[in-house]
């Protein structure tokens, strides 16, 4: 059965079930009327709210099975596609892509199963890398049952925009398509399905980053990626119940971000969130520059927390000058404590 936003705020499924009619269960158990009095023992909430101290995080032990999903959110992080690469006959760098659209049937939460639409069966879906003025050509292959798109943000020709009635229009099922198209500009981009219901499209799955390098690379850095999305897990287009960075809810509570102190971190940020009007990235006991569209090679400001509205994004960088552990979240509180937050694990 679908839950509510409620529901899983009140931590029915976010501290570990068997599945979806357990959370149901637990939901109703755990609401306030049947409750008693709220108190805190040792980090567990005994009240409605279910979540204790730390928030109505998983259980301890709790995790989704990342193999049967086939992909890994600590894996995705630093996971870059640059293509398959040659040189056409004038000298310039040609790179090649093949992204098949999939159906398939996730588990985005323990217990709680997602039909997921997605691009080379993976959330977000693969870092498409390449330098500004590459010839870019990525084969879209459609084997969902659906209808869907890959429309790139960045400068291209008309016929290359992925949408419907433009160039090849909509892919069907079975279908595919070859977008051609120059690297431009350089900065942090992405690329979703814009087949209506456009919002239902994206928020199944289907979106991921575009990055496009600088013809003067960027400084040395450990880089990585972070796509912000949501799950409306009730599909009535009404907002997200639960909210995540790179695929899974509280992931990187689980696994925490290993980076070493002193070192540049850059974070390529894209916020691909849908039924909800902005999404923020709160850094606790540091700052970091920021590049918004990561277009220019200088940063906009200083700070510990941004805010995106949906399709920005931007690259954070950062050096951690002390050893620990730093937590990182939305700063709307509600979408961290269900599932946008995370840690960063600072070693020397």
């Amino acid at each position: 059965m679908a839950e509510s936003r409620r529901q899983f705020l009140l931590g029915s499924a976010l501290l570990g079930t068997a599945g979806a009619a357990a959370l149901g269960a637990r939901a109703a158990s755990a609401a306030p009327s049947a409750a008693p009095p709220a108190t805190e023992t040792g980090g567990v909430h005994s009240g409605g709210h279910g979540g204790g101290v730390a928030g109505p995080t998983f259980r301890k032990g709790a995790v989704v099975d990342h193999a049967a999903n086939g992909f890994d959110p600590t894996a995705l992080l630093r996971d870059f596609d640059y293509g398959r690469v040659s040189q056409l006959p004038d000298g310039r760098v040609l790179r090649e892509w093949v992204v098949a659209a999939a159906d398939l049937d996730l588990e985005i939460a323990p217990g709680v199963r997602y039909p997921a639409w997605t691009f080379n069966g993976r959330i977000p879906g693969p870092t498409l890398r390449c330098q500004e003025g590459d010839l870019l050509r990525v084969q879209f292959v459609n084997t969902s049952a659906h209808p869907h798109t890959m429309h790139f943000h960045g400068i291209h020709p008309a016929e290359m925009d992925g949408i419907p009635d433009t160039g090849p229009g909509v892919i069907p099922s079975g279908g595919s398509f070859v977008y051609e198209f120059d690297a431009q500009p350089f900065g942090v981009h992405l690329y979703h399905c814009h087949v209506g219901p456009l919002a239902e499209h994206i928020a199944r799955g289907l979106y991921g980053t575009f990055i496009v390098d600088p013809p003067e690379p960027r400084p040395p850095a450990d880089e990585m990626v972070m796509v912000m999305h949501g799950y409306n897990t009730t599909f009535d287009g009404e907002g997200n119940q639960l909210y995540a960075v790179n695929g899974i809810p509280f992931h990187y509570m689980h696994e925490p971000v290993r980076v070493k102190r002193g070192e540049l971190v850059r974070i390529y940020l894209v916020n691909a969130l849908e039924y909800d009007p902005i999404n923020t990235f709160h850094l606790h006991g540091n700052f970091f520059d920021y590049y918004p569209t990561g277009t220019r090679l200088e940063p906009s400001e200083y700070t510990d927390t941004i805010m995106q509205a949906q399709g920005q994004r931007g690259i954070c960088e950062v050096r951690f000058p002390y050893p620990g552990r730093y937590m990182f979240h939305a700063h709307k509180t509600e979408f961290a404590e269900l599932g946008w937050m995370g840690f960063f694990e600072v070693t020397d």
